[in-house]
């Protein structure tokens, strides 16, 4: 007996051991994160977050290029005839319809690979699916000025392949965050990385409008494609799976985040998708709305912002490159402090997880239909860009509420509920050009209104929607699946028998 007592003596010393290096551990890694944030060297998930950011940056670089490019392709440009006549034509003469078709080509293709964008990132990896997407995107980008000399169709052609491909880069990243961020770190993680999509629209606008000045505009697409590329090749090198796989990260910050987050027991290539329950999801279809709402208004001042400013106010190339980028500055900026602000919220259980998403979300929307409406009707340039600003910029509070709202309430499923909602979400990137081209036919100031008004009415939409179905609470659907707990003895890895440990997620207070 008194042996037997010996040795459950030694086992609860061993224990308590354990518990206090393991507790000095992740007291030593939230103190690190809150004093030596800066340090981002040091987190790898915060060079994550960067390499991620500047993803989205290209994304969004790969994208634009053409809403500005189009403007020097269709400006009337000084020809010099054989008898020594000079006269103006534009290079190509495309009507306001071929201009909008051949601007929404790009989101025929991205509709198609969001939800097997998602599926795949859950099977093979997040990082691997994001650098393919990228990548491809890039390298096309590289062929589209002998393209679209050869003819128009085959732009349009090039344009689908990049959406394809750029199709499966925001379902990737979820599955990303869904394996590297904390729980009490999703909003700003998630937010400054979708910021670089912003950031990347305010640079490559006036770039676009420099190089297209300087160099013509297959410039444009030479030094965007290039820049990709590069960006390819180092996240490939740099990025893994999950912090499990990096050979680079700490026992501890390792730790904090399995703790936090909630210890994988289930490979991705054992995942299985309760399809019928998400599709009858009210909380999936809020999260849906939400973002259809929000990319109708952003997908049609990405496309037409330019165009708009020339039709209305009579700027050149050079110019509405630059007035275009403004709003879009804003949101970047919006971005980072919203995410923070959410984070902060939860933390301090000012509000719960649900509200917060719902005031985040609802009250960007709300604030958004009242400044598009403004926009119509503004008569000066400086107000319209204030008005147009405020809105667009307003859109980062939206961001900071739905769309981290997968990763509440089905992390394992994130990347897919993503792809699921970017696949509703890409429809008013079809839809919103060739409807405005058709609108916009005479290019007057109360046609250009009428496409403010449309935008206006689907934000107010959005809220009403998302307001009454919104959840954050992990639901009821979410698929665990049984296996046996396992438990590593160096203390950097535990694995949970059922899926997902959440009990870290409710200690946010904790921060």
């Amino acid at each position: 007996m008194t042996e037997e007592n010996s040795v459950s003596d030694d086992l609860k010393r061993q224990a308590a051991l354990f518990y206090n290096s393991t507790e000095r551990d992740r007291i030593k890694e939230i103190r690190s994160t809150n004093t030596t944030t800066w340090r981002f060297w040091r987190k790898r998930r915060l060079i994550v977050a960067l390499l991620a950011f500047f993803g989205f940056f290209n994304v969004y670089a790969l994208r634009v290029n053409l809403s500005v490019a189009v403007v020097a392709m269709t400006e009337p440009v000084q020809v010099e005839l054989e008898n020594g006549t000079i006269i103006y034509v534009p290079e190509f003469d495309w009507s306001s319809t071929t201009k909008g078709w051949v601007l929404s080509s790009f989101f025929y293709g991205y509709l198609i690979t969001q939800l097997p964008g998602g599926w795949l990132a859950a099977k093979i990896g997040g990082n691997r699916m994001f650098a393919i997407g990228i990548g491809a995107t890039s390298l096309l980008t590289l062929f589209t000025p002998p393209l679209a000399h050869t003819s128009t169709g085959l732009l349009i052609a090039v344009r689908v392949i990049e959406g394809l491909f750029e199709g499966v880069t925001y379902p990737c990243i979820h599955a990303v965050w869904s394996q590297w961020a904390p729980s009490e770190e999703r909003a700003r993680l998630a937010t400054f990385a979708f910021s670089g999509s912003y950031v990347g629209t305010v640079v490559s606008m006036p770039v676009c409008s420099l190089l297209a000045h300087y160099t013509g505009w297959p410039g444009i697409f030479y030094v965007f494609g290039i820049v990709g590329l590069v960006w390819t090749t180092i996240w490939w090198l740099v990025v893994k799976e999950s912090p499990e796989k990096d050979p680079h990260i700490t026992a501890a910050e390792l730790k904090y985040i399995q703790e936090s987050r909630g210890t994988l027991a289930v490979d991705g290539s054992q995942v299985r998708h309760p399809w019928l329950a998400m599709l009858k999801s009210g909380p999936v279809w809020a999260i849906v709305m939400a973002h259809f709402s929000e990319n109708w208004g952003f997908y049609t001042l990405l496309t037409f912002l330019p165009t708009f400013m020339q039709d209305v106010f009579k700027y050149q190339t050079s110019v509405t490159g630059w007035l275009s980028a403004v709003p879009y500055l804003a949101m970047a900026v919006v971005l980072q402090v919203s995410g923070h602000m959410a984070d902060w919220m939860l933390q301090m259980q000012l509000l719960s997880r649900t509200n917060i998403r719902k005031l985040f979300t609802c009250g960007a929307f709300l604030s958004q239909t009242i400044f598009m409406v403004a926009a119509g009707y503004a008569t000066s340039t400086m107000g319209c860009v204030v008005c147009l600003t405020i809105a667009v910029g307003l859109g980062g509070f939206a961001w900071s509420g739905f769309s981290v709202n997968h990763l509440d309430i089905a992390p394992l499923h994130a990347s897919v509920l993503m792809g699921l909602s970017n696949t509703v979400a890409t429809l008013p990137g079809i839809i919103s050009p060739p409807l405005a081209g058709s609108i916009v036919t005479d290019k007057t100031a109360e046609q250009w209104r009428l496409v403010f008004f449309i935008s206006s009415a689907i934000y107010l939409v959005g809220a009403i929607v998302y307001g009454v179905f919104c959840s954050a609470e992990k639901q009821p659907w979410v698929v665990e699946v049984d296996s046996d707990a396992s438990f590593d003895t160096d203390g950097a890895s535990v694995t949970t028998a059922r899926g997902y440990d959440n009990k870290a997620l409710d200690r946010s207070s904790e921060m």
